[in-house]
């Protein structure tokens, strides 16, 4: 390591590049442009749904993983549209299926998904953003419904206050979309990230699922589940063989548990769907997913004017997508490539976080008793005098020298505050937590970016301790005071340079 080395990077979500099925990828490619009736159906529009062999493909290997045992719940083709990813489709579902005149809420569990937010400010939902906590079962039910209840309330009176001066006495909301015939408004939407959720990486217990597709059925509500992470689990106990846990899926899906419990809405669109997306496991700018729901909901979601308009999304990459599923490729990478190295990773960054933050006073808030475990990220709680955005600022902008390895800029992490919701801010704070990823930088480099966060952590708790001997007090809040800069006095040091 030298001193102009770049900062070691915990936040960015990507895959590490060595980890893209390259080749794979190339030879898919090869095979379907040499094909003329292939290649002329992928560089022409495509179908609004999809092109019909990859929308089959994504079906049957869903049912592999979820459900392999019972035929009568197969997966279909029906059930399947072909999306630009989870969140191009994001936008689509709420094109077809809300109106920020008669949709109430979005209600986001949180911590949550940043960069989701302003998919939902686009779709004119700025104000109506709700922040639900999680708990251990993965979703504060009881204050969801608490809340949803007031909403309506709310909503009700309100809606008959305005019509009655604008329609002298005629209830309801205000639309400003026209009535389809292949869409409905829904009066609530629930966004989650059921497994292994960003940031928090918990997972919603079996129990949590059932309740959560109920309250949606009562409240009229669409739960958008962010499945993006359901192929990358692995055993908590690394002692476990990854055969043992991964062969197929260990909990079923929002949109499985709406399908199969009795009571099902009679309009035929559902309560629940599944977001899915290759960007996990095959690469991010292959821009591909699918989303999975009722047939009349997938349909739906397909006549977004944008797709009727444009045809099908990722139409060519979609043939690519074709022949890895079909040939067993992208099956292969995942469990011979993909989870072997997410789960090393896991262990190492979690091992350093034992070693160097843990003494410290940090807390892996992970759920308790889970056997299985996966996704990208690790959600850590932090000592009660520091601030997650104090502490992000300073391992960005501290100086880092270390005896062993020599000098070396500092490290990016994520502070909570990204991950609560606008406008809600009040109901879920998470200044007091920090998000670490382990699958985009060098594997050899996350100890020690680890112990870059544990070095700028003692030096900040130290002062803090300094200055409370003294008679001086913390700061305000959870912070330290503003520009404070640690330097660990081994041999000098190198000043950070911006990072952005």
């Amino acid at each position: 390591m030298t001193a102009t080395s770049p900062p070691i990077n915990l936040m960015r979500g990507w895959p590490n590049p060595s980890l893209l099925p390259v080749a794979l990828i190339k030879h898919a490619a090869t095979t379907a442009l040499s094909s003329p009736t292939i290649a002329a159906d992928a560089l022409l529009y495509g179908p609004d749904p999809g092109y019909q062999p990859c929308r089959e493909a994504v079906a049957d290997w869903l049912t592999t993983s979820y459900h392999p045992a019972d035929p009568a719940s197969k997966v279909t083709a029906d059930r399947i549209t072909i999306t630009g990813g989870a969140s191009q489709n994001l936008g689509c579902m709420l094109a077809v299926y809300t109106d920020p005149g008669y949709t109430r809420n979005i209600w986001i569990v949180a911590p949550a998904y940043m960069l989701a937010f302003r998919i939902f400010e686009d779709a004119g939902f700025q104000g109506n953003m709700r922040a639900v906590p999680e708990d251990d079962a993965g979703v504060d039910i009881a204050y969801l419904r608490r809340e949803m209840l007031a909403s309506d309330s709310r909503a009700e009176k309100e809606e008959e206050d305005v019509a009655i001066k604008a329609r002298g006495g005629v209830g309801g909301a205000v639309r400003y979309k026209p009535d389809q015939a292949w869409a409905k408004c829904y009066r609530h939407v629930i966004y989650c990230v059921p497994t292994s959720a960003n940031p928090s990486s918990r997972t919603m217990t079996l129990p949590c699922r059932h309740a959560l597709v109920k309250l949606a059925r009562e409240f009229d509500a669409l739960v958008i589940a962010d499945d993006v992470y359901d192929f990358l689990q692995w055993p908590a106990d690394s002692s476990v063989s990854l055969e043992a846990t991964t062969k197929t899926a260990h909990l079923p899906r929002l949109v499985d548990v709406d399908r199969e419990l009795p009571g099902a809405a009679a309009d035929g669109f559902g309560n629940a769907c599944s977001n899915g997306s290759f960007s996990k496991i095959a690469g991010p700018g292959i821009r591909v997913g699918w989303v999975e729901g009722t047939e009349r909901f997938g349909y739906g979601v397909s006549q977004a004017g944008t797709t009727a308009s444009g045809g099908a999304p990722s139409q060519l990459t979609s043939t690519y997508l074709t022949h890895l599923l079909t040939t067993g490729s992208l099956q292969k990478h995942i469990h011979t490539t993909l989870l072997p190295a997410y789960s090393r990773r896991y262990h190492t960054l979690t091992a350093a976080v034992t070693t160097y933050l843990l003494p410290l006073g940090f807390a892996l808030a992970a759920q308790p008793g889970r056997e299985v475990v996966g996704g990208y990220f690790i959600w850590l709680a932090l000592p009660e005098s520091l601030a997650a955005d104090a502490l992000a600022e300073n391992c960005r902008t501290g100086i880092i020298d270390s005896a062993n390895e020599g000098a070396g800029k500092g490290v990016v992490i994520a502070p909570g505050s990204i991950f609560e919701v606008p406008g809600d801010e009040h109901a879920a704070r998470f200044d007091g937590h920090i998000r670490l990823c382990f699958a985009w930088e060098e594997e050899s480099e996350l100890a020690e970016g680890v112990r870059r966060v544990g070095v700028v952590a003692r030096g900040m708790l130290e002062e803090a301790e300094d200055r409370r001997a003294a008679g001086g007090a913390d700061g305000e809040g959870r912070g330290l005071r503003e520009g404070y800069v640690v330097v660990e006095k081994r041999r000098g040091g190198v000043q950070l340079d911006e990072y952005k």
